[in-house]
């Protein structure tokens, strides 16, 4: 774990007293030494990298664990969960797709406590650790208009997930505070967050005719998959069109033009979750922040 979020875990700790309660207790002291991860798509370099830092703070604390994947679906989710609590694990790291606060309410009642990755539920007594999405959209947008890219587009899925919504809005706040409208972005909506979406998007934009000079993808994998096929179309990136991405996924760095892009911490993200889990600590979240790493893509 970053020393800051250390810091804040600490702080916390001390704040709140460190009182256990009963699940806690059973985290630490029961039989079981298991958690149970769930990931919504572990083809996803960012998934991989987060659930690479539960397993190293999971390790360090003495667990094992069992994986899990939601590909998004909220039915799978369910059936995971069920699965994990037949499990008897000790407690869930978990992206969440559909979970609810009466299913958090259940698995606690069965001393199963919950770590929530990019989502927020006060008052349920499950931890979250969060990035501050809405500062990492603001970064992409002011970097694009700071390029003088004023003409731009924003790529993304439909239906929106909490952090991708937020990135979006930390974008049209930077575009108004520089002075545009934001009514001038054209959105491209595609059904997933996947490189081949990236394409078929990008063959949108083609189809309109005259390309935005600025382009923000909700994530690296849209963004690496647009830029290849804008390349083999023979649009010059970023010379006629500059674009960012969002996750900083290790392809990132090495697609045929380097990707400009808000890096997450995906890593720390794992690790704090988890050792937030195992502290014990009720309703206690850390919001990490994000950066932004300049490639050739957009300079």
């Amino acid at each position: 774990m970053a020393e800051a979020t250390r810091v804040r875990v600490l702080t916390a700790i001390e704040e709140l007293g460190f009182v256990r309660n009963e699940a806690a207790r059973t985290l630490r002291k029961g039989s079981g030494r298991t958690l149970g991860v769930i990931v919504e798509d572990i083809s996803n370099p960012y998934f991989t990298d987060l659930a690479r830092g539960v397993e190293d703070a999971s390790n360090a604390g003495g667990y094992d664990l069992i994986w899990c994947t939601s590909d998004g679906s909220p039915e799978k989710e369910r059936r995971r969960l069920d699965f994990l609590e037949q499990q008897g694990v000790s407690g869930v790291v978990i992206t969440p797709v559909a979970l609810d606060r009466d299913r958090i309410a259940r698995l606690r009642a069965r001393d199963v406590r919950m770590a929530l990755v990019d989502r927020r539920m006060p008052g349920t007594g499950a931890c979250s650790v969060n990035v501050d999405h809405v500062q990492g959209g603001r970064l992409a947008m002011r970097h694009l208009i700071e390029l003088g890219r004023h003409d731009v587009a924003f790529v993304t899925a439909e239906p929106e997930s909490p952090p991708v919504r937020q990135r979006r809005g930390g974008a049209l706040r930077a575009l108004t505070r520089a002075g545009y409208a934001p009514e001038q972005v054209l959105t491209i909506a595609e059904e997933e967050l996947t490189a081949e979406a990236g394409q078929h998007a990008a063959r949108r934009l083609l189809e309109f005719g005259t390309l935005p000079t600025g382009i923000f993808c909700a994530n690296d994998l849209l963004a690496i998959g647009l830029i290849n096929e804008l390349t083999r179309n023979g649009v010059k990136v970023p010379q006629d069109v500059a674009v960012v991405g969002y996750d900083d996924i290790a392809p990132a760095a090495t697609c045929v033009v380097p990707l400009t892009t808000v890096c997450q911490p995906r890593h720390e993200l794992g690790v704090t979750a988890t050792e937030l889990l195992l502290a014990g600590i009720d309703n206690q979240q850390v919001t990490l922040t994000p950066e932004l790493v300049v490639r050739e893509s957009a300079c």
